[in-house]
């Protein structure tokens, strides 16, 4: 049975073109090529498959795949810091499952088996918690610890603050202008035509075509929010943190459902985001960066420790696995508010550009698009009082945001170097810019970094962080 899985596994990744084929092809015979290759590559995917064995030796393990160029790959078990097994709904119905085992760098997976049962893929995990010795020679298993379970409504309001809905519609918007702009340019000038059409037919008053358009808007709004929520319930539905000796297990997901394992001490840094929808019902979300490689896979990565939460959970989850940070005891120390002028910098040329092109075309009603700068001066004024940082002999922390908030910060020892900075309008202001790095950040991950520090406060601050590293060992 499991080489059907590998084969709906190949053949996912030409679906797409399979569907462009079979709906705008011409009928030319030639156009049947492409799929003579596709069975090409499936017949070989498949003798791939068929030549693949693992098999464990002590605390490796080993990997054997090729039949005329054959390789041989041993991984030590210690190296592996994540294990990801994913569940799609056919591979609930037979009790398989797909496992990847991730270490730190690189953009592959060091080992993925398509198809285990799905006994044999949590015997595999266990092994490598274990280090390859088994369950009944270890010194006793421990008892799995949940650390957080997220209830229908919590998942519900995790829906409301994402924009998940947004993103998916976006993308499929962009995918169908890839396969064909004249359908799309099509369909938006049937709706205009009817929707001209039905308001010159029922000659509204100015009262009226506000309401319309803001009724309009509403349900957008109304439409992707509830499109969010049901993304949110596939995959988040029955969210739980749990935590088994060193490591940290997540599972989640409706139909298909991900179970993704790691070491605490594998965490690099820590994301904490408050939003304005977080603020109104409550709660925050934590993430942290791992150093594995999911370079196309994210949500298979152990990054969301609490999707979302109230501030207590979260701030229980940090005083919990950082118990020697002391979250709730920063002396967060605030940078001067007197470089707020700074964060509005970028947005005045920006905004200059967009005036002029809108008064190029409107006339002097286009000049309007100035009134932004006002109120971006009021909202880098609010985001200069709110930045801080602090630090202490186990970590740095970051904090900046005032509509969108979050809180940065990694435990010293995971720190990979230390860059200090100064852009003319630092050497101008008599500041500086500290960055951080650690391993496995992602794009999206806020930068951990302080800016606007005083210059000799961070000169004393990057000679202390110096110290530091050179004393005590990386570990990660």
């Amino acid at each position: 049975m499991s080489w059907l899985f590998v084969l709906l596994q190949q053949l996912k990744q030409f679906v797409l073109p399979l569907i462009v084929l079979l709906v705008f092809g011409r009928g030319d015979r030639n156009e049947l090529w492409p799929l003579i290759g596709v069975g090409v590559l499936v017949v070989l995917s498949l003798w791939q498959y068929f030549t693949y064995r693992y098999g464990v030796a002590g605390d490796r393990l080993v990997i054997r795949s090729g039949l005329f160029e054959r390789s041989l790959r041993v991984i030590p078990f210690a190296r592996i810091h994540n294990v990801a097994l994913q569940q799609s709904a056919l591979h609930r119905v037979f009790g398989v499952a797909e496992v990847r085992l991730e270490s730190a760098g690189g953009s592959k997976p060091e080992a993925q088996m398509r198809v285990l049962k799905l006994d044999d893929a949590l015997a595999l995990e266990a092994l490598v918690r274990h280090r390859g010795a088994t369950p009944t020679t270890a010194a006793g298993e421990p008892e799995a610890t949940t650390l957080l379970a997220l209830s229908f409504g919590e998942v519900v309001r995790l829906g409301l603050v994402s924009n998940r809905g947004l993103v998916v519609v976006a993308a499929a918007f962009a995918a169908i202008v890839q396969i064909s702009q004249r359908a799309v340019l099509d369909t938006f000038r049937s709706i205009g035509k009817w929707l001209f059409g039905f308001v010159g037919e029922h000659h509204f008053g100015v009262l009226q075509y506000v309401v319309s358009a803001l009724a309009l808007v509403l349900f957008a709004i109304v439409v992707l929010r509830g499109f969010s929520i049901l993304l949110a319930l596939l995959q988040y539905h029955g969210f739980r943190l749990s935590e088994i000796g060193r490591r940290l297990t997540v599972e989640r997901g409706l139909l298909a459902r991900w179970r993704t394992s790691a070491s605490w001490r594998r965490i690099q840094a820590w994301t904490l985001r408050e939003g304005t929808l977080h603020r109104l019902l409550k709660r925050r979300s934590l993430d942290v960066d791992t150093a594995v490689a999911e370079e196309h896979q994210q949500q298979r990565a152990l990054r969301e420790l609490a999707p979302i939460a109230t501030p207590a959970a979260c701030d229980a989850l940090i005083e919990h696995l950082l118990p020697r940070a002391g979250w709730s005891r920063l002396d967060w120390r605030a940078l001067p508010a007197s470089n707020w002028w700074r964060l509005v910098v970028p947005a005045v040329p920006v905004v200059a550009a967009i005036a002029v092109g809108a008064s190029w075309r409107f006339g002097a009603w286009g000049l309007l698009v100035l009134a932004w700068l006002p109120w971006a001066a009021f909202v880098a004024h609010r985001r200069a009082q709110r930045m801080a940082y602090a630090a202490n002999a186990e970590v740095i922390a970051v904090r900046e945001g005032w509509w969108t908030r979050h809180w940065r910060f990694a435990e010293l020892d995971k720190l990979q170097a230390l860059q200090l900075t100064r852009s003319p309008l630092d050497r101008r202001c008599g500041t500086a810019t500290l960055h951080l790095d650690t391993a496995g950040s992602s794009a999206l991950s806020p930068p951990l970094r302080v800016r606007f520090l005083p210059h000799d406060e961070a000169l004393a601050l990057y000679a202390s962080l110096s110290r530091t590293l050179a004393r005590r060992p990386l570990r990660w």
